[in-house]
Protein backbone atom coordinates (compact mmCIF):
# COMPACT_ATOMS: atom_id res chain seq x y z
CA UNK A 1 0.00 0.00 0.00
CA UNK A 2 2.98 2.16 0.62
CA UNK A 3 4.53 1.18 -2.67
CA UNK A 4 1.20 2.18 -4.23
CA UNK A 5 0.99 5.59 -2.62
CA UNK A 6 4.74 7.00 -2.87
CA UNK A 7 4.14 5.74 -7.12
CA UNK A 8 0.96 7.68 -7.55
CA UNK A 9 3.07 10.67 -5.94
CA UNK A 10 5.90 10.78 -7.97
CA UNK A 11 3.47 10.22 -11.38
CA UNK A 12 1.41 13.81 -9.50
CA UNK A 13 -1.64 11.70 -9.30
CA UNK A 14 -3.87 12.72 -5.98
CA UNK A 15 -1.62 15.58 -5.51
CA UNK A 16 -5.04 18.06 -5.00
CA UNK A 17 -6.21 16.39 -1.76
CA UNK A 18 -3.89 14.73 0.85
CA UNK A 19 -4.69 11.80 2.87
CA UNK A 20 -3.31 10.35 6.03
CA UNK A 21 -0.88 8.17 4.64
CA UNK A 22 0.76 11.26 1.98
CA UNK A 23 0.93 13.42 5.50
CA UNK A 24 3.33 10.55 7.32
CA UNK A 25 5.21 9.89 3.85
CA UNK A 26 5.54 13.87 3.44
CA UNK A 27 6.34 14.10 7.23
CA UNK A 28 9.37 11.12 7.03
CA UNK A 29 10.79 13.00 3.57
CA UNK A 30 11.28 15.90 5.01
CA UNK A 31 13.27 14.40 8.42
CA UNK A 32 13.12 16.59 10.73
CA UNK A 33 16.51 16.46 13.16
CA UNK A 34 14.50 16.65 16.34
CA UNK A 35 11.68 13.89 15.47
CA UNK A 36 12.97 12.02 12.88
CA UNK A 37 10.02 9.90 11.15
CA UNK A 38 11.27 6.45 9.59
CA UNK A 39 9.92 3.98 7.64
CA UNK A 40 9.56 1.47 9.84
CA UNK A 41 8.27 4.04 12.53
CA UNK A 42 5.99 5.21 9.75
CA UNK A 43 4.54 1.35 9.44
CA UNK A 44 4.18 0.79 13.16
CA UNK A 45 1.86 4.11 12.92
CA UNK A 46 -0.20 3.23 10.67
CA UNK A 47 -0.56 -0.54 12.08
CA UNK A 48 -1.74 1.14 15.53
CA UNK A 49 -4.72 3.00 13.96
CA UNK A 50 -5.52 0.03 12.23
CA UNK A 51 -5.38 -2.46 14.90
CA UNK A 52 -6.88 0.36 17.44
CA UNK A 53 -9.23 1.92 14.99
CA UNK A 54 -10.44 -1.37 13.88
CA UNK A 55 -10.76 -4.04 16.32
CA UNK A 56 -12.71 -1.58 19.04
CA UNK A 57 -15.25 -0.58 16.49
CA UNK A 58 -16.07 -3.86 15.16
CA UNK A 59 -16.59 -5.32 18.91
CA UNK A 60 -18.82 -1.98 19.53
CA UNK A 61 -20.57 -3.20 16.64
CA UNK A 62 -20.82 -6.42 17.23
CA UNK A 63 -22.48 -5.34 20.58
CA UNK A 64 -24.79 -2.80 18.97
CA UNK A 65 -26.15 -5.70 16.61
CA UNK A 66 -26.89 -8.31 19.66
CA UNK A 67 -28.06 -5.72 21.73
CA UNK A 68 -30.71 -4.50 18.81
CA UNK A 69 -31.87 -8.11 18.13
CA UNK A 70 -32.61 -9.07 22.11
CA UNK A 71 -34.76 -5.84 21.90
CA UNK A 72 -36.81 -6.08 18.56
CA UNK A 73 -38.52 -2.43 19.33
CA UNK A 74 -34.85 -0.57 19.42
CA UNK A 75 -34.69 -2.21 15.65
CA UNK A 76 -38.05 -1.04 14.23
CA UNK A 77 -37.41 2.57 15.53
CA UNK A 78 -34.09 2.37 14.01
CA UNK A 79 -35.14 0.94 11.15
CA UNK A 80 -37.88 3.64 11.03
CA UNK A 81 -35.60 6.74 11.33
CA UNK A 82 -33.15 5.36 8.39
CA UNK A 83 -36.33 4.73 6.10
CA UNK A 84 -37.49 8.38 6.93
CA UNK A 85 -34.00 9.62 6.40
CA UNK A 86 -32.59 7.37 3.79
CA UNK A 87 -34.98 5.95 2.23
CA UNK A 88 -35.38 2.03 1.11
CA UNK A 89 -34.59 3.42 -2.56
CA UNK A 90 -31.31 4.78 -1.58
CA UNK A 91 -27.87 3.40 0.38
CA UNK A 92 -27.03 5.30 3.86
CA UNK A 93 -24.32 8.16 3.04
CA UNK A 94 -22.15 9.88 5.87
CA UNK A 95 -24.51 12.73 5.35
CA UNK A 96 -27.44 11.18 6.91
CA UNK A 97 -25.62 10.92 10.35
CA UNK A 98 -26.25 14.20 11.65
CA UNK A 99 -29.85 13.40 11.12
CA UNK A 100 -30.32 10.17 13.11
CA UNK A 101 -30.72 11.19 16.70
CA UNK A 102 -32.35 7.51 17.69
CA UNK A 103 -29.13 5.99 16.23
CA UNK A 104 -26.67 8.57 18.29
CA UNK A 105 -28.19 7.44 21.55
CA UNK A 106 -28.33 4.08 20.57
CA UNK A 107 -24.01 4.74 20.03
CA UNK A 108 -23.99 6.12 23.35
CA UNK A 109 -26.11 3.64 25.16
CA UNK A 110 -23.58 0.69 23.91
CA UNK A 111 -20.38 2.86 25.04
CA UNK A 112 -22.46 3.20 28.24
CA UNK A 113 -23.21 -0.61 28.91
CA UNK A 114 -20.43 -1.85 26.56
CA UNK A 115 -17.28 0.27 27.06
CA UNK A 116 -15.21 -0.97 24.27
CA UNK A 117 -11.80 -0.68 26.76
CA UNK A 118 -13.48 -0.96 30.33
CA UNK A 119 -10.97 0.06 32.24
CA UNK A 120 -9.61 2.38 29.77
CA UNK A 121 -5.74 3.32 29.41
CA UNK A 122 -3.63 2.90 32.34
CA UNK A 123 -2.49 6.09 34.01
CA UNK A 124 0.49 6.89 36.09
CA UNK A 125 0.78 10.08 38.53
CA UNK A 126 3.58 12.01 37.85
CA UNK A 127 3.88 12.75 42.43
CA UNK A 128 2.33 11.34 44.97
CA UNK A 129 -1.53 12.17 45.33
CA UNK A 130 -4.47 11.79 47.57
CA UNK A 131 -7.37 10.44 45.99
CA UNK A 132 -11.11 10.24 47.68
CA UNK A 133 -9.07 9.88 51.20
CA UNK A 134 -6.65 7.02 49.76
CA UNK A 135 -3.09 7.67 48.69
CA UNK A 136 -1.68 6.76 45.60
CA UNK A 137 2.02 6.61 45.22
CA UNK A 138 4.12 8.45 42.30
CA UNK A 139 4.71 6.11 39.60
CA UNK A 140 1.81 3.61 40.54
CA UNK A 141 0.14 2.17 37.31
CA UNK A 142 -3.80 3.39 37.71
CA UNK A 143 -6.44 1.53 36.03
CA UNK A 144 -10.09 3.42 35.90
CA UNK A 145 -12.88 1.15 35.69
CA UNK A 146 -15.22 2.97 33.78
CA UNK A 147 -17.12 -0.33 33.17
CA UNK A 148 -18.47 -0.13 36.44
CA UNK A 149 -19.30 3.42 36.62
CA UNK A 150 -20.81 3.47 33.86
CA UNK A 151 -23.12 0.46 35.33
CA UNK A 152 -23.65 2.25 38.87
CA UNK A 153 -27.37 1.61 40.04
CA UNK A 154 -26.93 4.75 41.69
CA UNK A 155 -26.22 6.94 38.68
CA UNK A 156 -27.69 4.90 36.20
CA UNK A 157 -31.62 4.05 36.15
CA UNK A 158 -32.03 0.18 35.26
CA UNK A 159 -28.23 0.11 34.81
CA UNK A 160 -27.87 -3.46 32.96
CA UNK A 161 -31.16 -2.50 30.60
CA UNK A 162 -29.90 -1.52 27.14
CA UNK A 163 -32.14 1.69 26.81
CA UNK A 164 -31.25 3.88 24.11
CA UNK A 165 -33.70 6.36 25.45
CA UNK A 166 -32.05 7.49 28.39
CA UNK A 167 -29.83 9.37 25.76
CA UNK A 168 -32.55 11.17 23.49
CA UNK A 169 -32.11 14.30 26.08
CA UNK A 170 -29.05 15.30 25.43
CA UNK A 171 -27.73 15.13 28.74
CA UNK A 172 -24.57 13.27 28.38
CA UNK A 173 -21.91 13.31 26.05
CA UNK A 174 -18.39 11.39 25.94
CA UNK A 175 -16.43 14.47 26.17
CA UNK A 176 -14.93 13.93 29.16
CA UNK A 177 -16.39 16.39 31.50
CA UNK A 178 -18.47 14.06 33.17
CA UNK A 179 -16.91 11.29 35.42
CA UNK A 180 -20.29 9.48 35.21
CA UNK A 181 -20.02 8.81 31.58
CA UNK A 182 -16.69 9.21 29.90
CA UNK A 183 -16.12 5.89 27.55
CA UNK A 184 -13.12 6.93 25.75
CA UNK A 185 -11.27 8.77 28.82
CA UNK A 186 -11.18 12.03 30.08
CA UNK A 187 -8.62 15.32 30.44
CA UNK A 188 -5.58 15.10 28.71
CA UNK A 189 -5.29 11.45 27.45
CA UNK A 190 -8.64 11.39 26.14
CA UNK A 191 -8.78 9.25 23.30
CA UNK A 192 -7.45 10.79 20.04
CA UNK A 193 -10.08 9.21 17.54
CA UNK A 194 -13.34 9.98 18.97
CA UNK A 195 -14.17 11.59 15.82
CA UNK A 196 -13.31 8.46 13.58
CA UNK A 197 -14.96 5.84 15.89
CA UNK A 198 -17.67 8.00 15.66
CA UNK A 199 -18.21 8.25 12.28
CA UNK A 200 -17.02 4.23 11.20
CA UNK A 201 -19.24 3.17 14.65
CA UNK A 202 -22.32 5.12 12.92
CA UNK A 203 -22.14 4.66 9.26
CA UNK A 204 -21.33 1.17 9.75
CA UNK A 205 -24.48 0.56 11.92
CA UNK A 206 -26.71 2.38 10.37
CA UNK A 207 -26.03 0.71 6.37
CA UNK A 208 -26.08 -2.88 8.34
CA UNK A 209 -29.43 -1.65 10.08
CA UNK A 210 -30.65 -0.08 7.39
CA UNK A 211 -30.10 -3.09 4.37
CA UNK A 212 -30.62 -5.71 6.34
CA UNK A 213 -33.06 -7.44 8.65
CA UNK A 214 -31.61 -9.81 10.74
CA UNK A 215 -31.99 -13.40 12.74
CA UNK A 216 -30.60 -15.74 14.69
CA UNK A 217 -29.71 -19.36 13.50
CA UNK A 218 -32.67 -21.60 13.99
CA UNK A 219 -32.78 -23.27 17.63
CA UNK A 220 -29.82 -20.67 18.83
CA UNK A 221 -30.30 -18.33 21.89
CA UNK A 222 -28.48 -14.76 21.84
CA UNK A 223 -25.80 -14.58 24.05
CA UNK A 224 -24.19 -11.04 25.45
CA UNK A 225 -21.91 -12.63 27.92
CA UNK A 226 -18.85 -10.18 27.94
CA UNK A 227 -15.37 -11.46 27.72
CA UNK A 228 -13.17 -9.51 29.49
CA UNK A 229 -9.42 -7.86 28.32
CA UNK A 230 -7.56 -4.66 27.84
CA UNK A 231 -10.57 -4.65 25.13
CA UNK A 232 -14.10 -6.03 25.48
CA UNK A 233 -15.72 -8.52 23.34
CA UNK A 234 -18.17 -10.69 22.76
CA UNK A 235 -17.79 -14.41 24.87
CA UNK A 236 -19.48 -16.08 22.16
CA UNK A 237 -18.83 -14.52 18.44
CA UNK A 238 -22.15 -13.44 17.04
CA UNK A 239 -23.30 -15.22 14.47
CA UNK A 240 -26.66 -13.73 12.24
CA UNK A 241 -28.20 -14.49 9.15
CA UNK A 242 -28.44 -11.10 7.09
CA UNK A 243 -31.87 -10.68 4.84
CA UNK A 244 -32.18 -8.17 2.57
CA UNK A 245 -34.75 -5.25 2.86
CA UNK A 246 -34.04 -2.77 -0.03
CA UNK A 247 -36.28 -1.95 -2.44
CA UNK A 248 -33.36 -2.34 -5.39
CA UNK A 249 -30.75 -5.33 -5.37
CA UNK A 250 -28.73 -2.69 -7.53
CA UNK A 251 -28.17 -0.36 -4.64
CA UNK A 252 -25.82 -3.21 -2.58
CA UNK A 253 -23.77 -2.77 -5.15
CA UNK A 254 -22.88 0.70 -4.19
CA UNK A 255 -22.49 0.36 -0.36
CA UNK A 256 -19.28 -1.31 0.96
CA UNK A 257 -20.57 -2.70 3.98
CA UNK A 258 -23.47 -4.33 2.42
CA UNK A 259 -21.30 -5.65 -0.17
CA UNK A 260 -19.16 -7.36 2.35
CA UNK A 261 -22.27 -8.61 4.43
CA UNK A 262 -23.51 -10.74 1.55
CA UNK A 263 -20.32 -12.96 1.74
CA UNK A 264 -19.80 -16.73 1.14
CA UNK A 265 -17.69 -19.15 3.35
CA UNK A 266 -14.11 -18.45 4.09
CA UNK A 267 -12.91 -17.38 0.73
CA UNK A 268 -14.86 -14.03 0.40
CA UNK A 269 -16.57 -15.16 -2.60
CA UNK A 270 -20.26 -13.15 -3.49
CA UNK A 271 -23.31 -14.89 -2.95
CA UNK A 272 -26.19 -14.54 -5.15
CA UNK A 273 -28.78 -11.84 -3.84
CA UNK A 274 -31.49 -14.02 -3.90
CA UNK A 275 -30.88 -14.36 -0.06
CA UNK A 276 -34.02 -15.34 2.09
CA UNK A 277 -34.80 -17.92 4.75
CA UNK A 278 -32.95 -20.82 3.31
CA UNK A 279 -29.84 -19.63 4.30
CA UNK A 280 -30.09 -20.77 7.58
CA UNK A 281 -29.61 -24.02 5.87
CA UNK A 282 -25.68 -23.88 5.09
CA UNK A 283 -24.00 -22.23 7.82
CA UNK A 284 -20.90 -20.85 5.64
CA UNK A 285 -23.31 -18.64 4.28
CA UNK A 286 -23.72 -16.83 8.13
CA UNK A 287 -22.26 -13.64 8.96
CA UNK A 288 -19.73 -13.41 11.63
CA UNK A 289 -19.67 -10.34 12.58
CA UNK A 290 -16.62 -8.58 13.91
CA UNK A 291 -14.41 -10.57 11.85
CA UNK A 292 -15.87 -9.57 8.77
CA UNK A 293 -15.88 -5.71 9.96
CA UNK A 294 -12.15 -5.62 10.94
CA UNK A 295 -11.52 -6.47 7.45
CA UNK A 296 -13.38 -3.75 5.99
CA UNK A 297 -12.48 -1.25 8.17
CA UNK A 298 -9.08 -1.85 8.33
CA UNK A 299 -9.18 -0.91 4.26
CA UNK A 300 -11.18 2.09 4.97
CA UNK A 301 -9.19 3.62 7.54
CA UNK A 302 -6.45 4.63 5.88
CA UNK A 303 -8.68 7.13 3.66
CA UNK A 304 -9.74 8.70 6.14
Amino acid sequence: MIDQRQKLDRNGVGQESKDVLQVLLKLKDEADAKMPLTMIKLKALLMDMVVGGTGSTANTVEFAIAEIMHKPDVLRKLQLELDIVVGKDNIVEESHIQQLPYLYAVMKEVLRIHPAIPLLVPHCPSETCSVGGYVVPKGSCVFINVWAIQRDASIWKNPTEFRPERFLDNKWDYSGNDLNYFPFGSGRRICAGIAMAERMFMYSLASLIHSFDWKLLEGETLDLTEKFGIALKKKMPLVAIPIPRLSNPTLYESCSICRFSLLYDELWKWVPFEIDSKLSISKRNHYLLSSLLVKVLSKTIVMC
